[in-house]
């Protein structure tokens, strides 16, 4: 609070105002924190973007499956030629692959990580500066503004009517006001006001660094993709274990084979039933994912999110900042009451020096009028996206003293005043209306806006992003539901709203008429798109209102009234220069502060979860016709019919490389639920189907074949059976054609054929056609099989829809 003074001017006494005197603290010398690093007090909690390398590999090479794969990997060293080894060595590539891929992503992601980091203001030695929060030490003194997060536990050195919302912490919505003394946690983050505290605990002894040690960033978001592919995985092994056992029994007990060739079709039956290349897929998928949206200055903080933003319905707005630019420019002053235009031009230009911080709009009043350096600010009440105002005190250089409020006209006049039928009418013009007026009252008085007396009305243009409009317009096309939720007035957002060729626009709501019930709410915005002059608690209440029917909800924002909305939303997306706050809490940053980035983040997501559905088809296709194979044998008591080296060629032709190449491809499908659901519709009919025609083709062999080479010729009539069959099923995911999947599929094919008419690759797998009738009956078999898999697929289409 400025100091008064009497003064004597020779007759008359008159109050004069001087200066405050500031004692600000100048925070730690540069020895003193040298010294807090020497001894290790120092914040040194790792901010990590992504997993370490150490996880990476570890999470890839020792998986169940790769265990189960390398015994018997080892084992067939000792049984079986070098061919029927293959198998593990495309293991090994694929183990190799996922690692590169993850190491990529990773070095995106911490790329962008550096990029996005939050740099709180730090003062030493009288000096204030912006430090990355490593390099915090304990005792340093730290500034707070609007928007900045708090980054370590400490206590409030200078508060100007700093207040702080620890609901991220607490759960407890309103902002608590903080005086010099009072504690601040790290998590929190500033609402209103300014000020500064000193750290008192620094790296794990933190509030939020003991928060996130137990709760990993990355598992934050839920994935159905790896929850579906787990618990698949889970059955798969349940059904292999007892089928592995009863074939090793049968091929080494019951019949009196050869010991090496009997292991060797053992392990031939159990290889093909582990779906390992799915797991691989979906985390290159993954990767591939990352690094695409970081090459667009996307910073994907949690995976999962890139699949959670593909499953949105609805994509609930912040207008300012995400359809219009943060920069204002003021249009028109508009006097009330006979106010002098000269004097109001003054009081703004006072107002915009009170407030260290400036917002948007107080920004553009700065830049229009510049301060009158007569004015001295005596007291000021920071904007609040709460209360919607912000004033000062002045003591006016002439002996004066006034106190001036700023903020949205319809919150600072009483319904029915005539001045708002003119605002409305500026609101209805895209515009933004700030109302100036003089209040009798104390600045800390509740009564404050009571019969506050306008002054100015100050007209503010927006700048719309150029891009928003087609933004919203591919939202439209692709059926996901947009809502603008703003603090502005509703008149002005729905303007906005117009502008951009949003349905819906005419019909803007007030926040303030919105029922409490959320069954209530949820029905008024699921009939309109356009809201105004909603709070930030409300925020809040509209996203949990969308849920309660169901709608997976993402949420736009970059200021801190945003914070609570994009925590609780399904997927939280912060533009890059927004708060501290807002790029804390939200899963995806957008750096380069684009919305039209937003639709490319989509368009990923859909990729990697409609292509993971197509792939995991193929894979778990190949496990029900391996376990359903290998049953029918145990109870057949037959030789098994494959060797490793016959499903090596069989997988990398008909599921490996298609898959690889399918994983990766466009897909612009909207991504459904029930993923388990969904792919084991198809692939336990096609696998079905696939074993049921090849163990055919294998016992018409048995009676056709006999003396010498008989079980070779057995083997490839049903390998040719198989192979066809399961290219039929790649036909079937491959759809709808393109001339790139055509060819891939053709490709497939000529590789078999390749390797049924050279005679070295006949002898390398063991697949050689003898005479004529068998090898046509086994077209014909497979030619039967194909005709059911498309009876089957549509069927199961129509019977069981996605």
């Amino acid at each position: 609070m400025t100091q008064r003074a009497k003064i004597d001017t020779g007759g008359d006494e008159t109050e004069a105002v001087e200066p405050p005197v500031v004692h600000r603290p100048a925070g730690l010398t540069s020895a003193e924190v040298a010294e807090r690093v020497a001894r290790g007090e120092v914040n040194d909690v790792p901010v990590r973007s992504s997993r370490s390398t150490t996880d990476i590999v570890r999470a890839n090479v020792f998986t169940r499956f790769n265990a189960i794969i390398g015994v018997l990997w080892v084992i067939m060293f000792f049984v079986a030629p070098i061919q029927d080894s293959l198998f593990g060595f495309v293991i090994i590539a694929n183990t190799g692959i996922g690692i590169i891929q993850e190491l990529r992503a990773k070095k995106t992601l911490d790329g962008l990580a550096v990029i996005g980091e939050a740099k709180p203001t730090v003062r030493r030695d009288g000096v204030a500066a912006e430090l990355s929060t490593s390099e915090i030490v304990l005792g340093d003194l730290i500034e707070l503004g609007p928007g900045d997060k708090v980054v370590v536990d400490g206590v409030v050195a200078e508060a100007d009517s700093l207040e702080i919302d620890e609901s991220l912490l607490t759960g407890e919505a309103d902002p608590v006001v903080k005086q010099p003394g009072a504690p601040v946690m790290s998590g929190s983050f500033v609402v209103a006001g300014g000020g500064a505290f000193t750290a008192t605990k620094v790296g794990r002894e933190a509030y939020a660094a003991q928060l996130a040690e137990e709760a990993s960033r990355f598992t934050l978001v839920h994935s159905e993709l790896r929850s579906g592919i787990s618990t698949i995985l889970k059955y798969v092994t349940w059904m292999m274990v007892p089928t592995a056992l009863g074939l090793i029994i049968s091929q080494l007990v019951v019949k009196d084979n050869d010991l090496k060739d009997s292991i060797a079709r053992t392990v031939g039956g159990i290889v093909p039933m582990i779906p390992e290349g799915l797991v691989l897929l979906t985390s290159v998928a993954f990767a591939i994912g990352v690094i695409r949206l970081g090459r667009k200055q996307c910073l994907v903080q949690e995976l999962p999110a890139i699949e959670g933003l593909a499953r949105v319905d609805v994509v609930c707005l912040d207008k300012t900042g995400t359809l219009t630019e943060g920069g204002m420019d003021v249009t028109e002053l508009r006097p009330l009451n006979g106010s002098d235009e000269a004097y109001v031009r003054k009081v703004l230009g006072a107002l915009g020096e009170s407030d260290p911080r400036p917002n948007a709009s107080l920004q553009a009043i700065i830049d229009a009028y510049p301060d009158s350096v007569d004015w001295r600010c005596t007291e000021s009440l920071p904007f609040s996206s709460a209360r919607k105002y912000s004033g000062a005190a002045f003591s006016e250089g002439n002996g004066e003293d006034s106190t001036w409020l700023l903020g949205a006209p319809d919150v600072l006049l009483r319904a029915g005043d005539p001045t708002l039928a003119d605002i409305d009418h500026l609101n209805e013009q895209g515009l933004r209306v700030l109302l100036l007026a003089r209040t009798a009252q104390e600045l800390d008085s509740p009564e404050v806006a009571t019969d506050a007396r306008p002054a100015a009305l100050v007209v503010l243009e927006q700048r719309l992003r150029p891009d928003a409009a087609d933004t919203l317009a591919y939202f439209a096309d692709q059926n996901v539901a947009t809502k603008i939720i703003s603090g502005d007035n509703a008149v002005s957002v729905g303007a906005v709203a117009g502008k951009l060729d949003m349905p819906g626009a005419a019909n803007t709501v007030d926040a303030r008429t919105l029922p409490a019930d959320r069954e209530e709410m949820a029905k008024v915005l699921d009939a309109n798109g356009v809201f105004g002059r909603v709070s930030p608690q409300q925020k809040r209440d509209m996203v949990a209102a969308l849920q309660s029917h169901g709608h997976t909800v993402a949420m736009t924002g970059d200021g801190v009234n945003d914070v609570l909305a994009l925590k609780d939303a399904d997927i939280g997306v912060s533009m890059g220069s927004g708060s501290e706050a807002t790029r804390a809490v939200a899963q995806i940053v957008l750096l380069n502060n684009s919305f039209a980035t937003l639709p490319l983040v989509v368009a990923e997501g859909r990729r990697v979860i409609g292509n993971i559905t197509r792939v995991a088809t193929l894979f778990l296709t190949k496990t029900v016709y391996s376990v359903l194979l290998a049953v029918l044998v145990v109870c057949s008591q037959v030789e098994y019919p494959f060797l490793p080296r016959h499903l090596t060629l069989l997988s990398t032709l008909t599921i490996g490389v298609p898959a690889f190449f399918l994983a990766l491809a466009p897909n612009k499908e909207r991504a459904k639920p029930n993923f388990v659901r969904r792919v084991m519709r198809y692939a336990i009919p096609g696998g079905v189907i696939a074993a049921a025609a090849t163990f055919t083709t294998y016992l018409l062999a048995r009676h056709h074949y006999s003396g010498e080479g008989a079980l070779e010729a057995e083997t490839s009539a049903a390998t040719l059976t198989l192979f066809l069959v399961s290219m039929w099923v790649l036909a079937i995911i491959a759809r709808p054609y393109t001339w790139w999947r055509l060819t891939l599929v053709a490709t497939m094919a000529g590789a078999f054929l390749l390797v049924l008419v050279v005679p070295w690759l006949q002898d390398f797998f063991a697949l050689k056609l003898v005479g004529t009738t068998m090898p046509w009956a086994a077209v014909a078999i497979a030619a039967i099989g194909a005709a059911l898999l498309e009876v089957a697929y549509r069927w199961v289409s129509r019977r069981f829809p996605a």
